[in-house]
């Protein structure tokens, strides 16, 4: 397993820097002019949706279970009309991407989570080349665009293969 660590946003060399008098547009005191405070909002001020995403690359080891399994499914969906389940069976024999989008419901990864309610869900598969060794395939990270700060790979970028020292914003890739 390969993991990759997040770097915060205020340590970002991008995000991270701090304007100080010595600059052009000077700070307040130089200025003269106070800009307003914000006030801090409350939890209850924030929004209470949060867009949870997550990105999955499966392969699919026997595609002839797959798709009947999907059949199954559009076979016991009670509400779907006919002309729609004509056309799923259709779609879910000639495509194991169809057959999956079938079988996966985004309700059941967060059904047993505590405290929250699906608001919205969409999802969508294909069929995809995947490399896992490419670099196009590295997963979504700050840390994948630039080393640490000091300009350093460290070694402590990745870990042993069973995911040891793993810390809260950590992203692991399963081989």
């Amino acid at each position: 397993m390969r993991r990759t660590r997040t770097r915060s946003p205020l340590r970002h060399r991008r995000i991270g820097g701090c304007a100080d008098a010595s600059e052009r547009s000077g700070s307040w005191e130089s200025g003269g002019v106070r800009p307003p405070t914000l006030r801090s909002m409350s939890t209850s001020e924030t929004s209470r949706f949060v867009r949870l995403r997550v990105e999955l690359v499966l392969e699919i080891e026997e595609p002839q279970a797959l798709t009947e399994a999907a059949l199954e499914r559009i076979a016991a969906d009670e509400f779907m009309p006919d002309d729609e389940r004509a056309h799923a069976r259709t779609s879910v024999r000639e495509d194991e991407a169809e057959a999956l989008a079938y079988l996966v419901d985004p309700f059941d990864l967060v059904a047993e989570v505590p405290g929250v309610d699906l608001a919205q869900a969409s999802w969508s598969s294909e069929q995809i080349d995947y490399d896992p060794d490419d670099e196009e395939w590295e997963l979504d990270d700050d840390a994948d665009d630039a080393d640490d700060e000091d300009g350093s790979d460290d070694e402590d970028d990745e870990d042993d293969e069973d995911g040891a020292g793993a810390e809260d914003g950590d992203t692991a890739r399963v081989r």
